[in-house]
This record gives C-alpha cells, structure tokens and sequence, in this order.
C-alpha cells in the first residue's frame, strides 16, 4: 500500500480506472469512497476492498469487473478466505489502445487488458485537444457519450408535499375533513425546485479553433441531455446554434452547426457579440437568472474595456457566470491577455477548458453552480 500522503490520489485513480473499464462511478461515489477508507484505514486491504465495493458498484453487473480492476490497479487478491470471491469468467472490455489486441479466455490476461484499457483512456482524458492526432480526436468523441450533465437547480415558487418543512394547512384540514373531523398527520410542504438555464457561448474564432470540435461536441451533449440550455457562438458575429445542436446524432449537429455558423476561425468579437446577445436574447429573459458559460481565450480585437463593460452588464443579469480557457490548465500559464484582465473582474468561476478531464470538471462546475 502506498504511504498516507499518497493514499487519496492512489484511490482517486482507481475510482477512474473502474470508470474507464464500464462501471458508472459517479463523483459523489468517489467522495464517499475517501471517506469509507478514512474509516476503515488503507493498511487493512481486506477492509479497503469491501469498502471500495460497497461504495463503488451500483448492480451485480458491476462485481465482476470491479474485482478485475482491483486486482489490476493493487496487484492481488484481497480475501480473507471468510468471503470468496466470485468466479473469475473472461469479460471484454473495448480498448482504446493504439494496435490492442482481443482479450483472451485466461484470468491474467484479462487483468492485463483491463490495465491496459484504463491506462489509454486516462492519458486520453488528460490529453489537450489541440495535441491530438485525427486517430485521437475520432477516440475523444466517443467519451463525449459518457458525460452527464446536469442543471443546477434553483427554488421554484409553487410548494410541493415534503416530510418536513412549513405546515401545509390547506391539505392538512382538507385530510380531517375526509377523516369527519378526526385528527390525524400534519401535512407538510416546501418550495419545490426547478432546473436552472444553462446558456453556452462559444469562442469559434482563429485562436479557438483547435478547440472548436471538442467545445461544440461538449455543447451538443448539454443541448440533447433534455435540460434548458441555449448555445451561441462568438466570432465577428454572433450564432444561435440551439437548434442545429439539438439532433441526437453528433455527427449531424456539428455539421450542421457549422453551416449555420458564417465567421468560423474568423476574427474575435468578444464585446461586440456579448452585446448584441445582451440586446438581443439576455435582457428579454434568457440571462435572468441563468448559469452563462462563455469558451474563449480571451484575444480580443476590440478595445478591452469594452469587454468589461459587457461582462459587467451580462454578470448583473446571470445568476452566476463561468469563463472557460483552454490555456488556464497549461503550467506557466497567466491570465494577462486584455481582454482576460478586463473580464475577470465579473467572472464567477474561471476554470480550464482543454482536455476531457477539465470538461467533466466543468460540468459540476456547472451543476452546482
């Protein structure tokens, strides 16, 4: 076992590996793992294996492949003898390696394939898009599939029945009616929630463009995952692309975005376009309240203080407003471009936009905003 300095990174990457191998590992799984071995301590492997196991696998389904990972990221088998293990059976699981070959029938090469499959989609994950060869991206596109977005919520003004919270007097006197004035339960309410709108607007300018595919495909999973979002594209003119993103086939969406979309890897506009959504779209209803996600580097062609003025209009209207830069992830990295400098001051979060990892990062980002 690793030492304690070490211990939450090496369980976070086997949360991940389980992940790349099938198994549907949620966020709120993985922090539920930390604190499960917090309880149980990592120098007991028994107790580290079943604490995994309990926290981490949601069917049957999952046990078989959830042993296999375990076996492969901690090297052996963890039993006791008290509980055996299931039957090992061969499971295929699809490789995103370079030249990887079939699976084969025994129990240690399965292991062999399962490492290797968490290896290729770890370092896929963390791969910036503008590095990757066409091989890479055609890989990349397939993971899209696996985001779940989610919208962040907000109070709704109608009430709805709850185990607790304010006294629902008018159901509670409508229930001692039907019992002929006898007493029974207190009824209950509280504010009910509603999903929040999400408006993405997407930098497709020059300086963006090695990101653009990789951004509109993030964009197209938001626009079928049945939540309210609208999408936009910025370049020397602004592009309602809602409607193009919206059919179900990714390939289909990004074509037909892109035909409706005239200043692609033109000039960048940013004040000009976030004005006229402004104008146009945000003062009518569309930014109230909304979570607005703007993608860009932050070139601006325009003079910069024209910019701020815009983020500052456009933050006095949103609930909460992200700024992603593909460059903010890279090592040496400094927000100093002008129109950066000028935005961040109505930025809410300002978070890093250039491989799959920091896209699963901003969509809690975004579902919890």
């Amino acid at each position: 076992m690793a030492g304690p300095h070490a211990a939450d990174e090496l369980l976070l990457g086997f949360a991940r590996a389980l992940r790349a191998a099938g198994v549907p590992v949620t966020a709120d799984r993985e922090r539920t793992l930390l604190e499960a071995v917090a309880e149980v301590g990592m120098d007991d492997r028994a107790a580290t294996y079943w604490a995994g196991r309990a926290t981490l696998c949601g069917s049957p389904a999952d046990l078989e492949r959830y042993d296999q990972v375990y076996a492969a990221w901690f090297g052996g088998r963890p039993w006791d003898g008290a509980s055996p293990p299931r039957a090992h059976r061969t499971v295929t699981v699809a490789d995103l390696s370079e030249g990887a070959q079939p699976s084969g029938a025994g129990g240690d090469e399965d292991d062999d394939v399962v490492r290797a499959v968490a290896s290729a989609t770890e370092v896929l994950r963390h791969r910036d898009v503008a590095e990757m060869s066409p091989r890479e991206r055609a890989e990349l596109a397939a993971l899209f599939a696996r985001l779940r977005p989610r919208a962040p919520r907000r109070r709704a003004h109608r009430h709805e029945p709850w185990r607790r919270g304010t006294v629902d007097a008018r159901r509670t006197l409508r229930a001692e009616l039907r019992r002929m004035g006898e007493p029974g339960t207190v009824q209950w309410r509280r504010r009910g929630q509603r999903a929040r709108r999400v408006v993405l607007l997407v930098d497709v300018s020059g300086s963006m463009s090695p990101y653009a595919d990789a951004l509109l495909r993030l964009a197209h999973t938001y626009a079928c995952a049945g939540l309210p979002v609208e999408v936009f594209t910025i370049g020397t003119r602004l592009t309602h692309v809602t409607r193009s993103l919206s059919q179900r086939d990714a390939e289909r969406a990004l074509v037909a975005a892109g035909s409706a979309v005239p200043d692609w890897s033109g000039g960048t506009r940013l004040a000009d376009g976030i004005r006229a959504f402004l104008d146009r779209w945000g003062r009518r209803g569309m930014a109230r309240g909304a979570v607005v996600v703007v993608f860009s580097d932050g070139w601006e062609r325009d003079q910069p203080e024209a910019l701020g003025e815009q983020m500052r209009r456009l933050h006095g209207l949103a609930h909460r407003v992200v700024w992603v830069n593909p460059h903010r992830g890279k090592t040496g990295y400094q927000p100093v471009q002008q129109g950066i400098v000028a935005a961040l001051p109505h930025i809410d979060d300002f978070v890093a936009g250039h491989s799959m990892a920091t896209f699963e990062h901003l969509v809690e980002v975004v579902a919890l905003a």
